[in-house]
């Protein structure tokens, strides 16, 4: 659960009345953003209650949470208030927040954009100097997708870079198969499958082109050397 003093109060008003939660600012945004779906609800809040006035302590009643969010569950109603009201960030939160939230801008952007002319990764510092000479501007209101694709509109007229995937088939030996399976549908997304009679499964994944020599590697590591792959 996060404590009181990392948690942010989240405001809602609604029908004249004022809905107020203590709730995690980062998953918050995760959620209101849609990075996440669900979220336990010792996860989210710091205080399990719906306030009207949140500093105070004083709750709304059951009566008001069933009137206006039309049930009296306060996981349902904490996450209408954060999808509609305002997540009130301090200011070392807010800038705590923003720094998260541009190394992940550029840990995503060197993992999944290449260089076009050489057809390899960007290393991270290399987008960092071009984000800085962009002058980017990090907003921890927005989600990480929305930020990846404002920062590669930016930089691109600094450095040549192309988002581009890859679709690989592959054979794992029967051995290997199914303790495969999982780590390579995370790591790629599976668009063909087959197991075959002789227990092999044989897939086409497609992967960022990026990450090309690293699912080679992840590949051999999982079947021991013995799969089979094609660049197609």
């Amino acid at each position: 659960m996060v404590t009181l003093d990392d948690a942010v109060i989240v405001r809602y008003k609604s029908h004249g009345k004022k809905f107020e939660i203590y709730a995690d600012p980062d998953l918050s945004l995760s959620l209101r953003n849609g990075e996440v779906e669900d979220l336990d609800l010792d996860k989210l809040l710091a205080v399990e209650g719906i306030f009207e006035d949140a500093q105070t302590g004083k709750k709304v009643s059951e009566n008001s949470l069933k009137e206006i969010f039309g049930t009296e569950d306060v996981y349902a109603v904490a996450k209408e208030i954060i999808h509609k009201g305002e997540v009130n960030l301090t200011t070392k939160q807010r800038k705590e927040m923003r720094e998260r939230k541009r190394r992940q801008v550029v840990s995503l952007i060197a993992r999944d954009a290449i260089n076009p002319q050489t057809k390899t990764p960007h290393p991270p510092s290399r987008i960092e100097r071009a984000m800085e000479e962009a002058k980017i501007n990090i907003d921890p209101m927005k989600s990480t997708d929305l930020l990846v694709k404002e920062a590669v509109k930016a930089i691109r007229p600094i450095i040549p870079i192309k988002f581009e995937n890859i679709r690989v088939a592959i054979r794992i030996p029967a051995e290997y198969a199914g303790k495969s399976y999982g780590e390579i549908n995370n790591f790629g997304k599976i668009l063909k499958e087959e197991w075959r009679n002789d227990g092999s499964w044989v897939a086409v994944v497609e992967t960022s082109a990026a990450l090309q020599s690293d699912f080679y590697g992840l590949v051999n590591k999982l079947s021991n050397g013995e799969a089979e792959t094609k660049l197609l």
